[in-house]
């Protein structure tokens, strides 16, 4: 007689367990309130984008802290050698140098944030406080002779980096920190034109929502008749433009004031460091119609040449 299988018990990761519990805990959110106030109201002026990696399309605080990571686990692997205490000493120091613009760039971006995402976010900059801490006490120790106290240091400083690392990696990856959240609208919009109204439905000026295969679309007409048509989702963290304000030919974020251009989606002003998908129009038989065109403004998807606008001319052929 056969002994009966064995069920297998699937249990939750324990680390997942915590961190979710951290996401959902709103005991800090008067600090993270206070923080986040004072991070907008530095005077950076444009830095702030500049620190946010609109230039740059992508967040910057991902491309700073390899230095300081780089140099710290050079200088741990270094420690493991006798005779290297003076280069290992050297990149500790580089590190410190480092952490301060990295740090800056991180807590920009930060402020930008939802609270589950901020919650998490702020015992990351604990996590890495700490290791700041920790290999400026190594670095002393180094200088003053002590090599034993200063390699120790260094050891708890890489595993406050390791913990620091691991949260920063949930922000990205599990909560979608600093991602393109329009991402995925080229590949979900099918080709060629859709209708999404007639033209009396999109009062001059005012935001105007429809939806193209399930995807949100931000429709704006303007007051001599062209219209605009974008994905209605915000790039940054999905916040819907269509509730937003529109000046000077630029829509602005309700959430956290990002601004993009309407004619072509192009991101005038931070945090999102990605444009928004935009389409071409036209008007045909008194009806709006749109289709999806490249980020570049070039050939729209899945068509050949793109056709000229003819939505200030009120006639064409439908396609």
């Amino acid at each position: 007689m056969s002994a009966s299988p064995r069920r297998r018990v699937m249990r939750q990761n324990r680390v997942l367990w915590l961190l979710d519990r951290l996401e959902r805990e709103p005991r800090a959110d008067a600090v993270i309130d206070t923080l986040r106030r004072g991070v907008r109201a530095l005077p950076l002026g444009r830095g702030r984008d500049l620190l946010h990696g609109r230039w740059l399309g992508h967040p910057v605080h991902p491309l700073l802290v390899q230095v300081p990571i780089g140099s710290w686990l050079s200088a741990a692997v270094l420690d493991l050698r006798p005779g290297r205490s003076r280069e290992s000493r050297l990149l500790v120091g580089v590190g410190l140098g480092a952490a301060a613009p990295s740090a800056v760039a991180g807590w920009v971006d930060w402020a930008e944030l939802h609270h589950r995402q901020q919650r998490i976010g702020l015992v990351h900059a604990l996590s890495n406080t700490t290791a700041v801490g920790l290999y400026a006490a190594s670095l002393v120790c180094r200088v003053k002779g002590r090599e034993g106290a200063g390699r120790a240091y260094g050891f708890l400083g890489l595993t406050a980096v390791g913990v620091g690392g691991m949260l920063g990696g949930h922000l990205a990856y599990r909560q979608a920190s600093g991602a393109n959240h329009a991402e995925e609208v080229p590949n979900v919009v099918s080709p060629g034109w859709h209708r999404i109204g007639s033209v009396d439905e999109f009062p001059a000026g005012e935001p105007v929502r429809r939806s193209v295969d399930d995807v949100p679309v931000l429709v704006v007409r303007e007051s001599g008749g062209a219209v605009h048509a974008l994905a209605e989702r915000c790039s940054h963290l999905a916040g819907p433009l269509s509730e937003g304000t529109v000046a000077d030919g630029c829509v602005r974020c309700p959430w956290h004031g990002s601004v993009f251009r309407l004619s072509d989606g192009w991101n005038v002003r931070g945090p999102a460091t990605a444009p928004q998908p935009s389409f071409e129009t036209r008007i045909t038989g008194g009806h709006v119609e749109v289709r999806l065109r490249h980020q570049n403004g070039g050939e729209p998807a899945g068509q050949g040449k793109p056709t000229r606008s003819r939505a200030a001319h009120g006639h064409g052929d439908h396609d």
